[in-house]
């Protein structure tokens, strides 16, 4: 077995090829690091060439699929992004009173706004075998005022556990809408509350997680962002409370503040509250967002995102 002194011969015969003052200096800093790392694990496990190249044509397949968010979820490397960024603001004195989870890879820019009330479905009689749902709440800040002018984005799957765009069969922006918040800081939306779902069988991502030993499911789940000038933008999710992977997320997106507790209520009740006239289920939820003069950064990562339709 090699030692750690000849692995680092290796090492350092690879960096004396940089040239110093040319480059970029972070890239040399992390690309060495994560090389060190690599090779210390190639000894220590016995990693063969054989299992290396098969490393090599897995990660092809990721990219050729567009998996990399979807395996960057599964293996918790997006959670871990989380917990830094929540250990950040703790150690800076920040309490982010609506918690931050994942965003997933499935959001799409453009969706068409509307001011405080927005359905989410574009066609509504397509989904009658699901639950009714509304949500409504406020967006204000720490001090519990209202944000006027945030633009709270809402997107989520269909009844077959797919998303819009990436799923053709679906019309523009359905299940997608971005909402203006007003001067008394409500929102309002309806739609139908959605399914889990789970990785494509055969794809590159549920392939790991069978080798794994894990499954790679998600809970019912809403994505959300919250942005407004002068604020943080938040990135977030909530968990329909009694969807059997709601603590078994194979994404880890799980917390209990994210969890809205739901109220069901009759044809008759939903005619009596002004809901219309079939059964419904309801949930309150308030979004906090945090004024960038206390954050460290605006909340935005600039990852590669659909931009449009």
């Amino acid at each position: 077995m090699l030692t750690r002194p000849q692995i680092d011969e290796v090492l350092a015969m690879i960096t004396s090829k940089e040239k110093q003052g040319e480059g970029n200096e972070r890239v040399k800093e992390v690309v060495n690091r994560l090389l060190k790392d690599l090779f210390y694990a190639m000894v220590d496990l016995d990693i063969t060439s054989e299992e290396m190249w098969h490393a090599a044509d897995y990660l092809k397949e990721v990219g050729q699929n567009n998996e990399w968010g979807l395996l960057f979820a599964g293996l918790g490397i997006e959670k871990f992004m989380d917990v830094m960024m929540d250990h950040e603001d703790e150690q800076a004195g920040l309490n982010n009173v609506t918690p931050r989870t994942i965003e997933g890879p499935l959001y799409v820019a453009g969706a068409p706004e509307t001011t405080s009330y927005a359905e989410l479905e574009n066609n509504p009689e397509e989904n009658k075998h699901q639950e009714r749902y509304y949500m409504e709440g406020t967006v204000k800040d720490v001090d519990g005022n209202p944000v006027e002018g945030a633009l709270l984005e809402v997107w989520h799957c269909n009844d077959k556990g797919l998303y819009s765009y990436f799923d053709k069969g679906q019309s523009e922006y359905n299940f997608r809408r971005a909402i203006r918040i007003g001067a008394d800081g409500k929102y309002k939306f309806k739609t139908v509350i959605p399914p889990g779902y789970s990785c494509p069988p055969g794809s590159a991502t549920n392939n790991m997680m069978t080798w794994l030993g894990r499954h790679g499911s998600r809970p019912a789940h809403i994505h959300f962002f919250v942005t407004a000038p002068g604020y943080r933008k938040l990135t977030t999710q909530i968990n329909i409370e009694d969807d059997p992977l709601a603590y078994d997320d194979f994404a880890f997106a799980t917390k209990d503040e994210l969890m809205p507790k739901i109220t069901r209520h009759t044809a008759e009740e939903a005619a009596a509250n002004g809901f219309g006239n079939e059964p419904y289920a309801h949930s309150e939820f308030n979004f906090t967002v945090v004024k960038d003069e206390k954050a460290s950064d605006n909340g935005e990562n600039h990852r590669t995102r659909v931009m449009s339709y």
